[in-house]
């Protein structure tokens, strides 16, 4: 049975993954922070879970070594977990911003290095979810737009260093993905939930969007723009950058 470490496991698009793949016969290991949403998806045959702040580098690194020690294999990693903010670059408070590149940014990284070597040793695959945002801008979303385009550009690089080793590397950019819409409770600072927003355009369900990223991961896609306004941006925003801002800008209203 082959291994999933999905991060931010017990959100929406995390859990619509682990579904995905638990189909397919894999084994699941969601991380995320600790509370009350990790521990009521309990643990299975199928599924294994683990509270880990991925903004700390040395508690990544301990629940590493307990899945690696519990698990065959790490043949897949998908780095998942995300925060955001949303609201105008001049009213937000810069520890928000450091926050959402903690989280978004770093977690990743911390992540990759604690599997880099069991990764390698599978010759398996680096799956991260990065978004619209990654490959063009979007308004009232500074801090999360610079968190995935980082994201992207570290995913890209490592690409190159790791496919030496058989490793795959994709990339899947979603648009708005309904994971938590209604749910927009503030925490400190602003931050809130990916998929919470009421200003987003054409959202897709969490698991339209876990099929088509697992249909890329089968495939072994380097990049792949996840629903359709996903790829309509992708495309426009190749074409025309300047074109693409105005309508994202004429589309992306005041959130409620």
């Amino acid at each position: 049975m082959k291994t999933a470490v999905i991060t931010g496991g017990a959100g929406g698009l995390g859990q619509a993954l682990a579904a995905r793949l638990q189909r397919e016969n894999w084994h699941t290991v969601l991380l995320d922070l600790p509370g009350p949403g990790l521990d009521a998806l309990g643990s299975h045959e199928k599924q294994s879970i683990y509270a880990c702040d991925l903004t700390d580098g040395g508690a990544v690194e301990q629940v590493a070594e307990q899945v690696l020690a519990e698990r065959p294999s790490i043949d897949l990693v998908v780095y998942n977990a995300g925060i955001t903010h949303i609201g105008l670059f001049a009213d937000m408070d810069l520890s928000a911003h450091r926050k959402v590149l903690d989280v978004n940014y770093f977690g990743a990284v911390h992540t990759a290095r604690a599997f880099l070597k069991a990764v390698r040793a599978s010759k398996g695959c680096h799956l991260a979810i990065s978004s619209v945002a990654g490959f063009s801008p979007l308004i009232k979303r500074t801090a999360y737009a610079a968190s995935k385009h980082a994201l992207e550009g570290f995913f890209s690089s490592l690409r190159s260093e790791e496919k030496s080793y058989g490793v795959h590397t994709l990339i899947a950019a979603p648009s708005f993905v309904a994971t938590n819409v209604g749910r927009a409770e503030k925490q400190e600072n602003g931050l809130v939930r990916p998929g919470s927003s009421t200003d987003g355009v054409d959202y897709m369900s969490a698991e339209r969007a876990a099929e088509i990223i697992y249909k890329a991961y089968e495939r072994k896609t380097r990049m792949k723009p996840v629903g359709r306004v996903a790829s309509l941006a992708w495309w426009l925003n190749r074409v025309s950058p300047r074109a693409y801002q105005k309508l994202m800008e004429r589309n992306i209203k005041e959130p409620s």
